[in-house]
């Protein structure tokens, strides 16, 4: 049985800083846009309060989490148990992108080690928080995190990031604006 709250309790947050990952969802607010469900991990997810977080994002093939942001601001995260016992969690709130160039970038990045290939922080207030049962969810042994993102943006370089980031990274996939773009 489903089970709500208004905020982060601390049994959420202890949930939410056990696991390796994390999906989030965005949506377009057009009928046939597509919906975007991106798995995350390394270590980039943070709890600010018990209605804040946020989550460092890296450079991808796309940019979708911005668009629809920056249309929309509706997110969601949901965090899976794959050992221990079953629990599904869900926080819903309304996003917000944080470039380098922001005033806020600095206070963010505190709460993560920035690595070469970080894009932007997503941060989201929380409005309503969601836990499940989780039992159809298997059982997975975590075996560590992979290295390609980190390899991949060391052999780009920062010049080459931002080439990449201005060729993939302007519009989504339904060619709605993302934040970067707004630096054009």
């Amino acid at each position: 049985m489903a089970k709500f709250s208004d905020s982060i309790q601390n049994t959420h947050r202890e949930f939410i800083e056990a696991q390796k990952m994390f999906f989030v969802a965005t949506a377009p607010l057009a009928v046939d846009g597509h919906v975007n469900l991106s798995p995350k991990g390394s270590d980039s997810f943070r709890v600010l309060s018990p209605t804040k977080v946020a989550y460092m994002d890296l450079i991808g093939s796309g940019n979708e989490t911005s668009a629809h942001i920056l249309e929309n601001s509706r997110i969601t995260f949901m965090f899976c148990s794959y050992d221990g016992p079953p629990n599904i969690l869900r926080l819903y709130g309304s996003g917000s992108v944080i470039l380098p160039q922001s005033s806020e970038w600095a206070a963010l990045a505190d709460h993560f080690t920035i690595i070469p290939g970080t894009r932007q922080i997503i941060v989201a207030d929380i409005h309503k928080v969601q836990t499940s049962c989780g039992y159809s969810v298997p059982l997975y042994t975590y075996e560590g995190e992979r290295d390609h993102a980190h390899k991949w943006a060391a052999k780009k370089g920062p010049e080459g990031l931002e080439t990449y980031q201005k060729e993939k990274n302007q519009q989504s996939i339904d060619g709605l604006p993302t934040h970067l773009s707004l630096l054009s």
